[in-house]
């Protein structure tokens, strides 16, 4: 699929459709003005502000100057785009090539990655010949099979494989690096000290640097051998375990955010007038998503129970087995993990772009628009919970969410 806002426009034909391609304009314009975020990889953003920086061109995201100026974004498949892949996918990967980097509003082409036909849309509009040789391709791919574009994971990820683009692409404000690694930093240090013993005593900020880098990986060697683990099993399991800490991290700072984001979406009054329809979803679409974020919460917190469970096995109780095991098999439950605080980050920062946008343009949301942004909460929230596995683990640790009466 190669779509275009113009193109968009013949294909809805309707009565609906002037929203519909008001809304493609509109949310295109939105992803300029947004930051990068576990949902949206910007480029085109890093392309506005940088392109004029003597070095922009020193260690490029992708080769391809197309693609080194695209937005890539994670992208709940809609009903009439499930045909674009085999099987039951939901949540894709998709590429935006802006006509004008300059005013989005005029309009992009989109490619799923991986979709039917990736190959040959990827030599038509991306210009890539060598497709199967091509290191943006292998980017892509991995990009798609990541849970979410959240700038720790795909840095961490592309360091695994030898990419190491500049840091303009991928930034990490320092407040969130000093925020996590001050979180981090007792839980990698009680790690080591089981690996390495006492001597390793005081030197938590130390080691919770370096859950940035693949220093780590070296210092847990020790533990590698205790697990009789290969290489490579050894390596993919600490990649688990330092996105589990990530999320960790993450899952407890969503939950002041997701307060506020309930607060406000119960209370929001959107100006002007509204047919019937819109009022009648809007009413409806409030306790949904209430819910349907406190059941995120939940799920969430019991993925992290399964390792805080492991974790403290290994290190009160001198049980390695559960932590080898959470090793082996941890890269699944991260995905699981991935998606759930990726959907989760996504609803509170695109609630706070849009009502901090409100605020200073003293514009409130009209009543279709306040609807559409409801609507791609829910439309994240329903894949959550599509064919998913339940978890079951209720140990204390967090504080459960709370999920409404009615």
């Amino acid at each position: 699929m190669v779509s275009t806002a113009r193109r968009n426009y013949k294909m809805t034909r309707g009565p609906d459709q002037a929203n519909r391609v008001i809304r493609e304009y509109r949310n295109l314009a939105n992803l300029g003005q947004t930051a990068a975020s576990t949902r949206v990889l910007n480029l085109s953003r890093v392309y506005r502000l940088h392109h004029k920086d003597e070095d922009y061109g020193d260690n490029p995201f992708f080769q391809s100057s197309l693609l080194n100026r695209c937005i890539i974004l994670k992208h709940t498949l809609r009903l009439n785009e499930r045909h674009f892949y085999h099987g039951t996918r939901r949540t894709v990967t998709k590429i935006i090539l802006p006509y004008d980097h300059f005013d989005l509003r005029l309009g992009a082409s989109s490619i799923f990655i991986n979709q039917i036909g990736f190959e040959q849309l990827a030599r038509d509009y991306l210009s890539i010949s060598d497709f199967d040789k091509n290191p943006d391709i292998k980017i892509l791919r991995r990009l798609d099979q990541l849970p979410s574009l959240d700038p720790f994971l795909v840095r961490e990820t592309l360091a695994r494989n030898g990419h190491r683009p500049a840091g303009i692409y991928l930034r990490l404000s320092p407040a969130d690096l000093s925020r996590m690694m001050q979180f981090t930093s007792s839980e990698i240090e009680r790690l080591v000290n089981t690996a390495l013993g006492d001597h390793y005593v005081g030197a938590s900020m130390k080691l919770g640097n370096k859950i940035l880098s693949d220093q780590l990986d070296r210092e847990l060697w020790p533990l590698k051998e205790t697990f009789r683990m290969s290489d490579t099993e050894f390596a993919e399991g600490v990649f688990a375990w330092r996105g589990f800490l990530y999320y960790k991290w993450r899952y407890l700072e969503l939950q002041d955010r997701l307060r506020e984001v309930l607060a406000g979406i119960g209370t929001y009054q959107p100006f002007g007038v509204s047919d019937e329809r819109v009022t009648d979803y809007i009413l409806s679409a409030r306790l949904r998503l209430a819910r349907g974020m406190a059941r995120a919460l939940n799920q969430a917190y019991d993925v992290l129970k399964i390792y805080d469970m492991a974790y403290a096995d290994l290190v009160s109780h001198n049980k390695p087995g559960p932590f080898k095991r959470f090793l082996l098999n941890g890269s699944g439950l991260f995905t699981e993990l991935g998606e759930i605080i990726g959907t989760l980050d996504h609803i509170a920062a695109f609630w706070s772009f849009r009502m901090n946008r409100a605020i200073q343009s003293g514009k409130p949301m009209k009543p279709v628009e306040y609807a559409d942004v409801l609507m791609d909460f829910e439309s994240g929230l329903n894949y959550l919970f599509e064919d998913r596995p339940s978890f079951s683990v209720t140990t204390s640790g967090f504080l459960r969410a709370s999920i409404p009466a009615g």
